[in-house]
C-alpha cells in the first residue's frame, strides 16, 4: 500500500496539481491585496469615502459603526460588502486565468501551424524501392 501511495504521489499530474494549488494560493493573496488595498479605496473615495467592508445588515442585535465592532458585540449580520469584495476578487482571478489560457492556446496554435508549414525532410524510401531505382539507373546507363 505504501508503494502504491508513492506511485500515486509521484505521478506528474499530481505534482502539477500541487504546484498549481500553491501558486493559486499565492495568487489569491496578491488579488486580495489588489482588491482591498488598490481597487476598492478609490472606488470608495469616488462614492464619498465609503468602505465596502463596512456594508452590512444587522439581523439581530445592536448595529455599531463598523462590521468588526458589530460582530464583537455579538450581533448577527449579513456582510454584503465583504461579499462584494469577494465577487470582485473572483472576477479578477477569472479574468487572469482567461488571459493565461488564451495565451497558452495561442502558443499551442502557433506551434501547430509551424509544424504544418515545416514538414521536415521527406521520409526515407523503402529498401525495395531504392534497389529498384538503382537497377533502373544501371539499365539506363548500359
Amino acid at each position: 500500500m505504501l508503494n502504491e501511495f508513492k506511485t500515486f504521489i509521484m505521478r506528474g499530474n499530481v505534482v502539477d496539481l500541487a504546484v498549481g494549488i500553491i501558486i493559486g494560493a499565492a495568487f489569491t493573496a496578491i488579488v486580495n491585496s489588489l482588491v482591498n488595498d488598490i481597487i476598492m479605496p478609490p472606488i470608495g473615495f469616488i462614492l464619498g469615502g465609503v468602505d465596502f467592508t463596512n456594508f452590512f445588515l444587522t439581523i439581530k442585535g445592536e448595529a455599531l459603526p463598523t462590521l468588526e465592532e458589530t460582530k464583537k458585540a455579538g450581533s448577527v449580520v449579513i456582510a454584503y460588502g465583504a461579499f462584494l469584495n469577494a465577487v470582485i476578487q473572483f472576477l479578477i482571478i477569472a479574468f487572469a486565468v482567461f488571459l493565461l489560457v488564451k495565451g497558452i492556446n495561442r502558443m499551442r496554435d502557433m506551434a501547430i501551424k509551424q509544424q504544418q508549414s515545416d514538414p521536415g525532410p521527406p521520409p526515407p524510401l523503402p529498401a525495395d524501392v531504392v534497389l529498384l531505382t538503382e537497377i533502373r539507373d544501371l539499365l539506363k546507363a548500359r
